[in-house]
């Protein structure tokens, strides 16, 4: 990682509150799949870089039916993103796959992302859905250190499906 890499990261993690907002909500397609039970009405080739002309992006995710993706960008590439899920109902709120390139790692993307979704949507317990890798554990319990939840791993509610 250059130091340049390292400064425009640091500088887009300081910008998290610049989030441009995309719903990529499509009725027809969320009516097709009600009716065929999830069979037909699901995305292929969904965009990976929204231009929304912020460095922070809030849109739908392009891996996961009803989750949304908050991603940040340096010069049109992806810096940092993470699909999450919240059911206000239960007061829960799940985050899955954070990844941010090697050139970025460790310039606080991720805790910056993460701490501007559980600011937006405060009072919800955060939890992951998967098991988290050995290597992982470590990012796991920084970013989770006095977080509601401590993204510890947990089963979606009723209300909500794993798209």
């Amino acid at each position: 990682m250059t130091v340049d890499d390292a400064s425009a990261a640091r500088r887009l993690a300081g910008q998290v509150h610049q989030v441009g907002r995309a719903s990529g909500r499509q009725p027809w397609r969320e009516v097709l799949q009600w009716i065929t039970g999830g069979r037909l009405g699901r995305r292929r080739g969904w965009p990976v870089v929204p231009v929304l002309g912020t460095p922070w992006q809030d849109t739908v995710s392009p891996e996961r039916t009803g989750w949304r993706c908050r991603a940040a960008y340096l010069d049109g590439e992806s810096a940092f993103a993470v699909d999450y899920r919240i059911c206000r109902r239960c007061r829960l709120a799940w985050v899955e796959h954070p990844y941010t390139p090697p050139p970025y790692q460790r310039c606080g993307l991720a805790r910056a992302g993460l701490a501007a979704l559980r600011t937006e949507n405060p009072g919800l317990s955060w939890h992951t859905l998967g098991g988290h890798f050995r290597d992982s554990r470590p990012f796991w319990a920084a970013v989770g250190a006095d977080v509601p939840g401590g993204y510890q791993q947990r089963p979606l509610c009723a209300h909500v499906d794993a798209g």
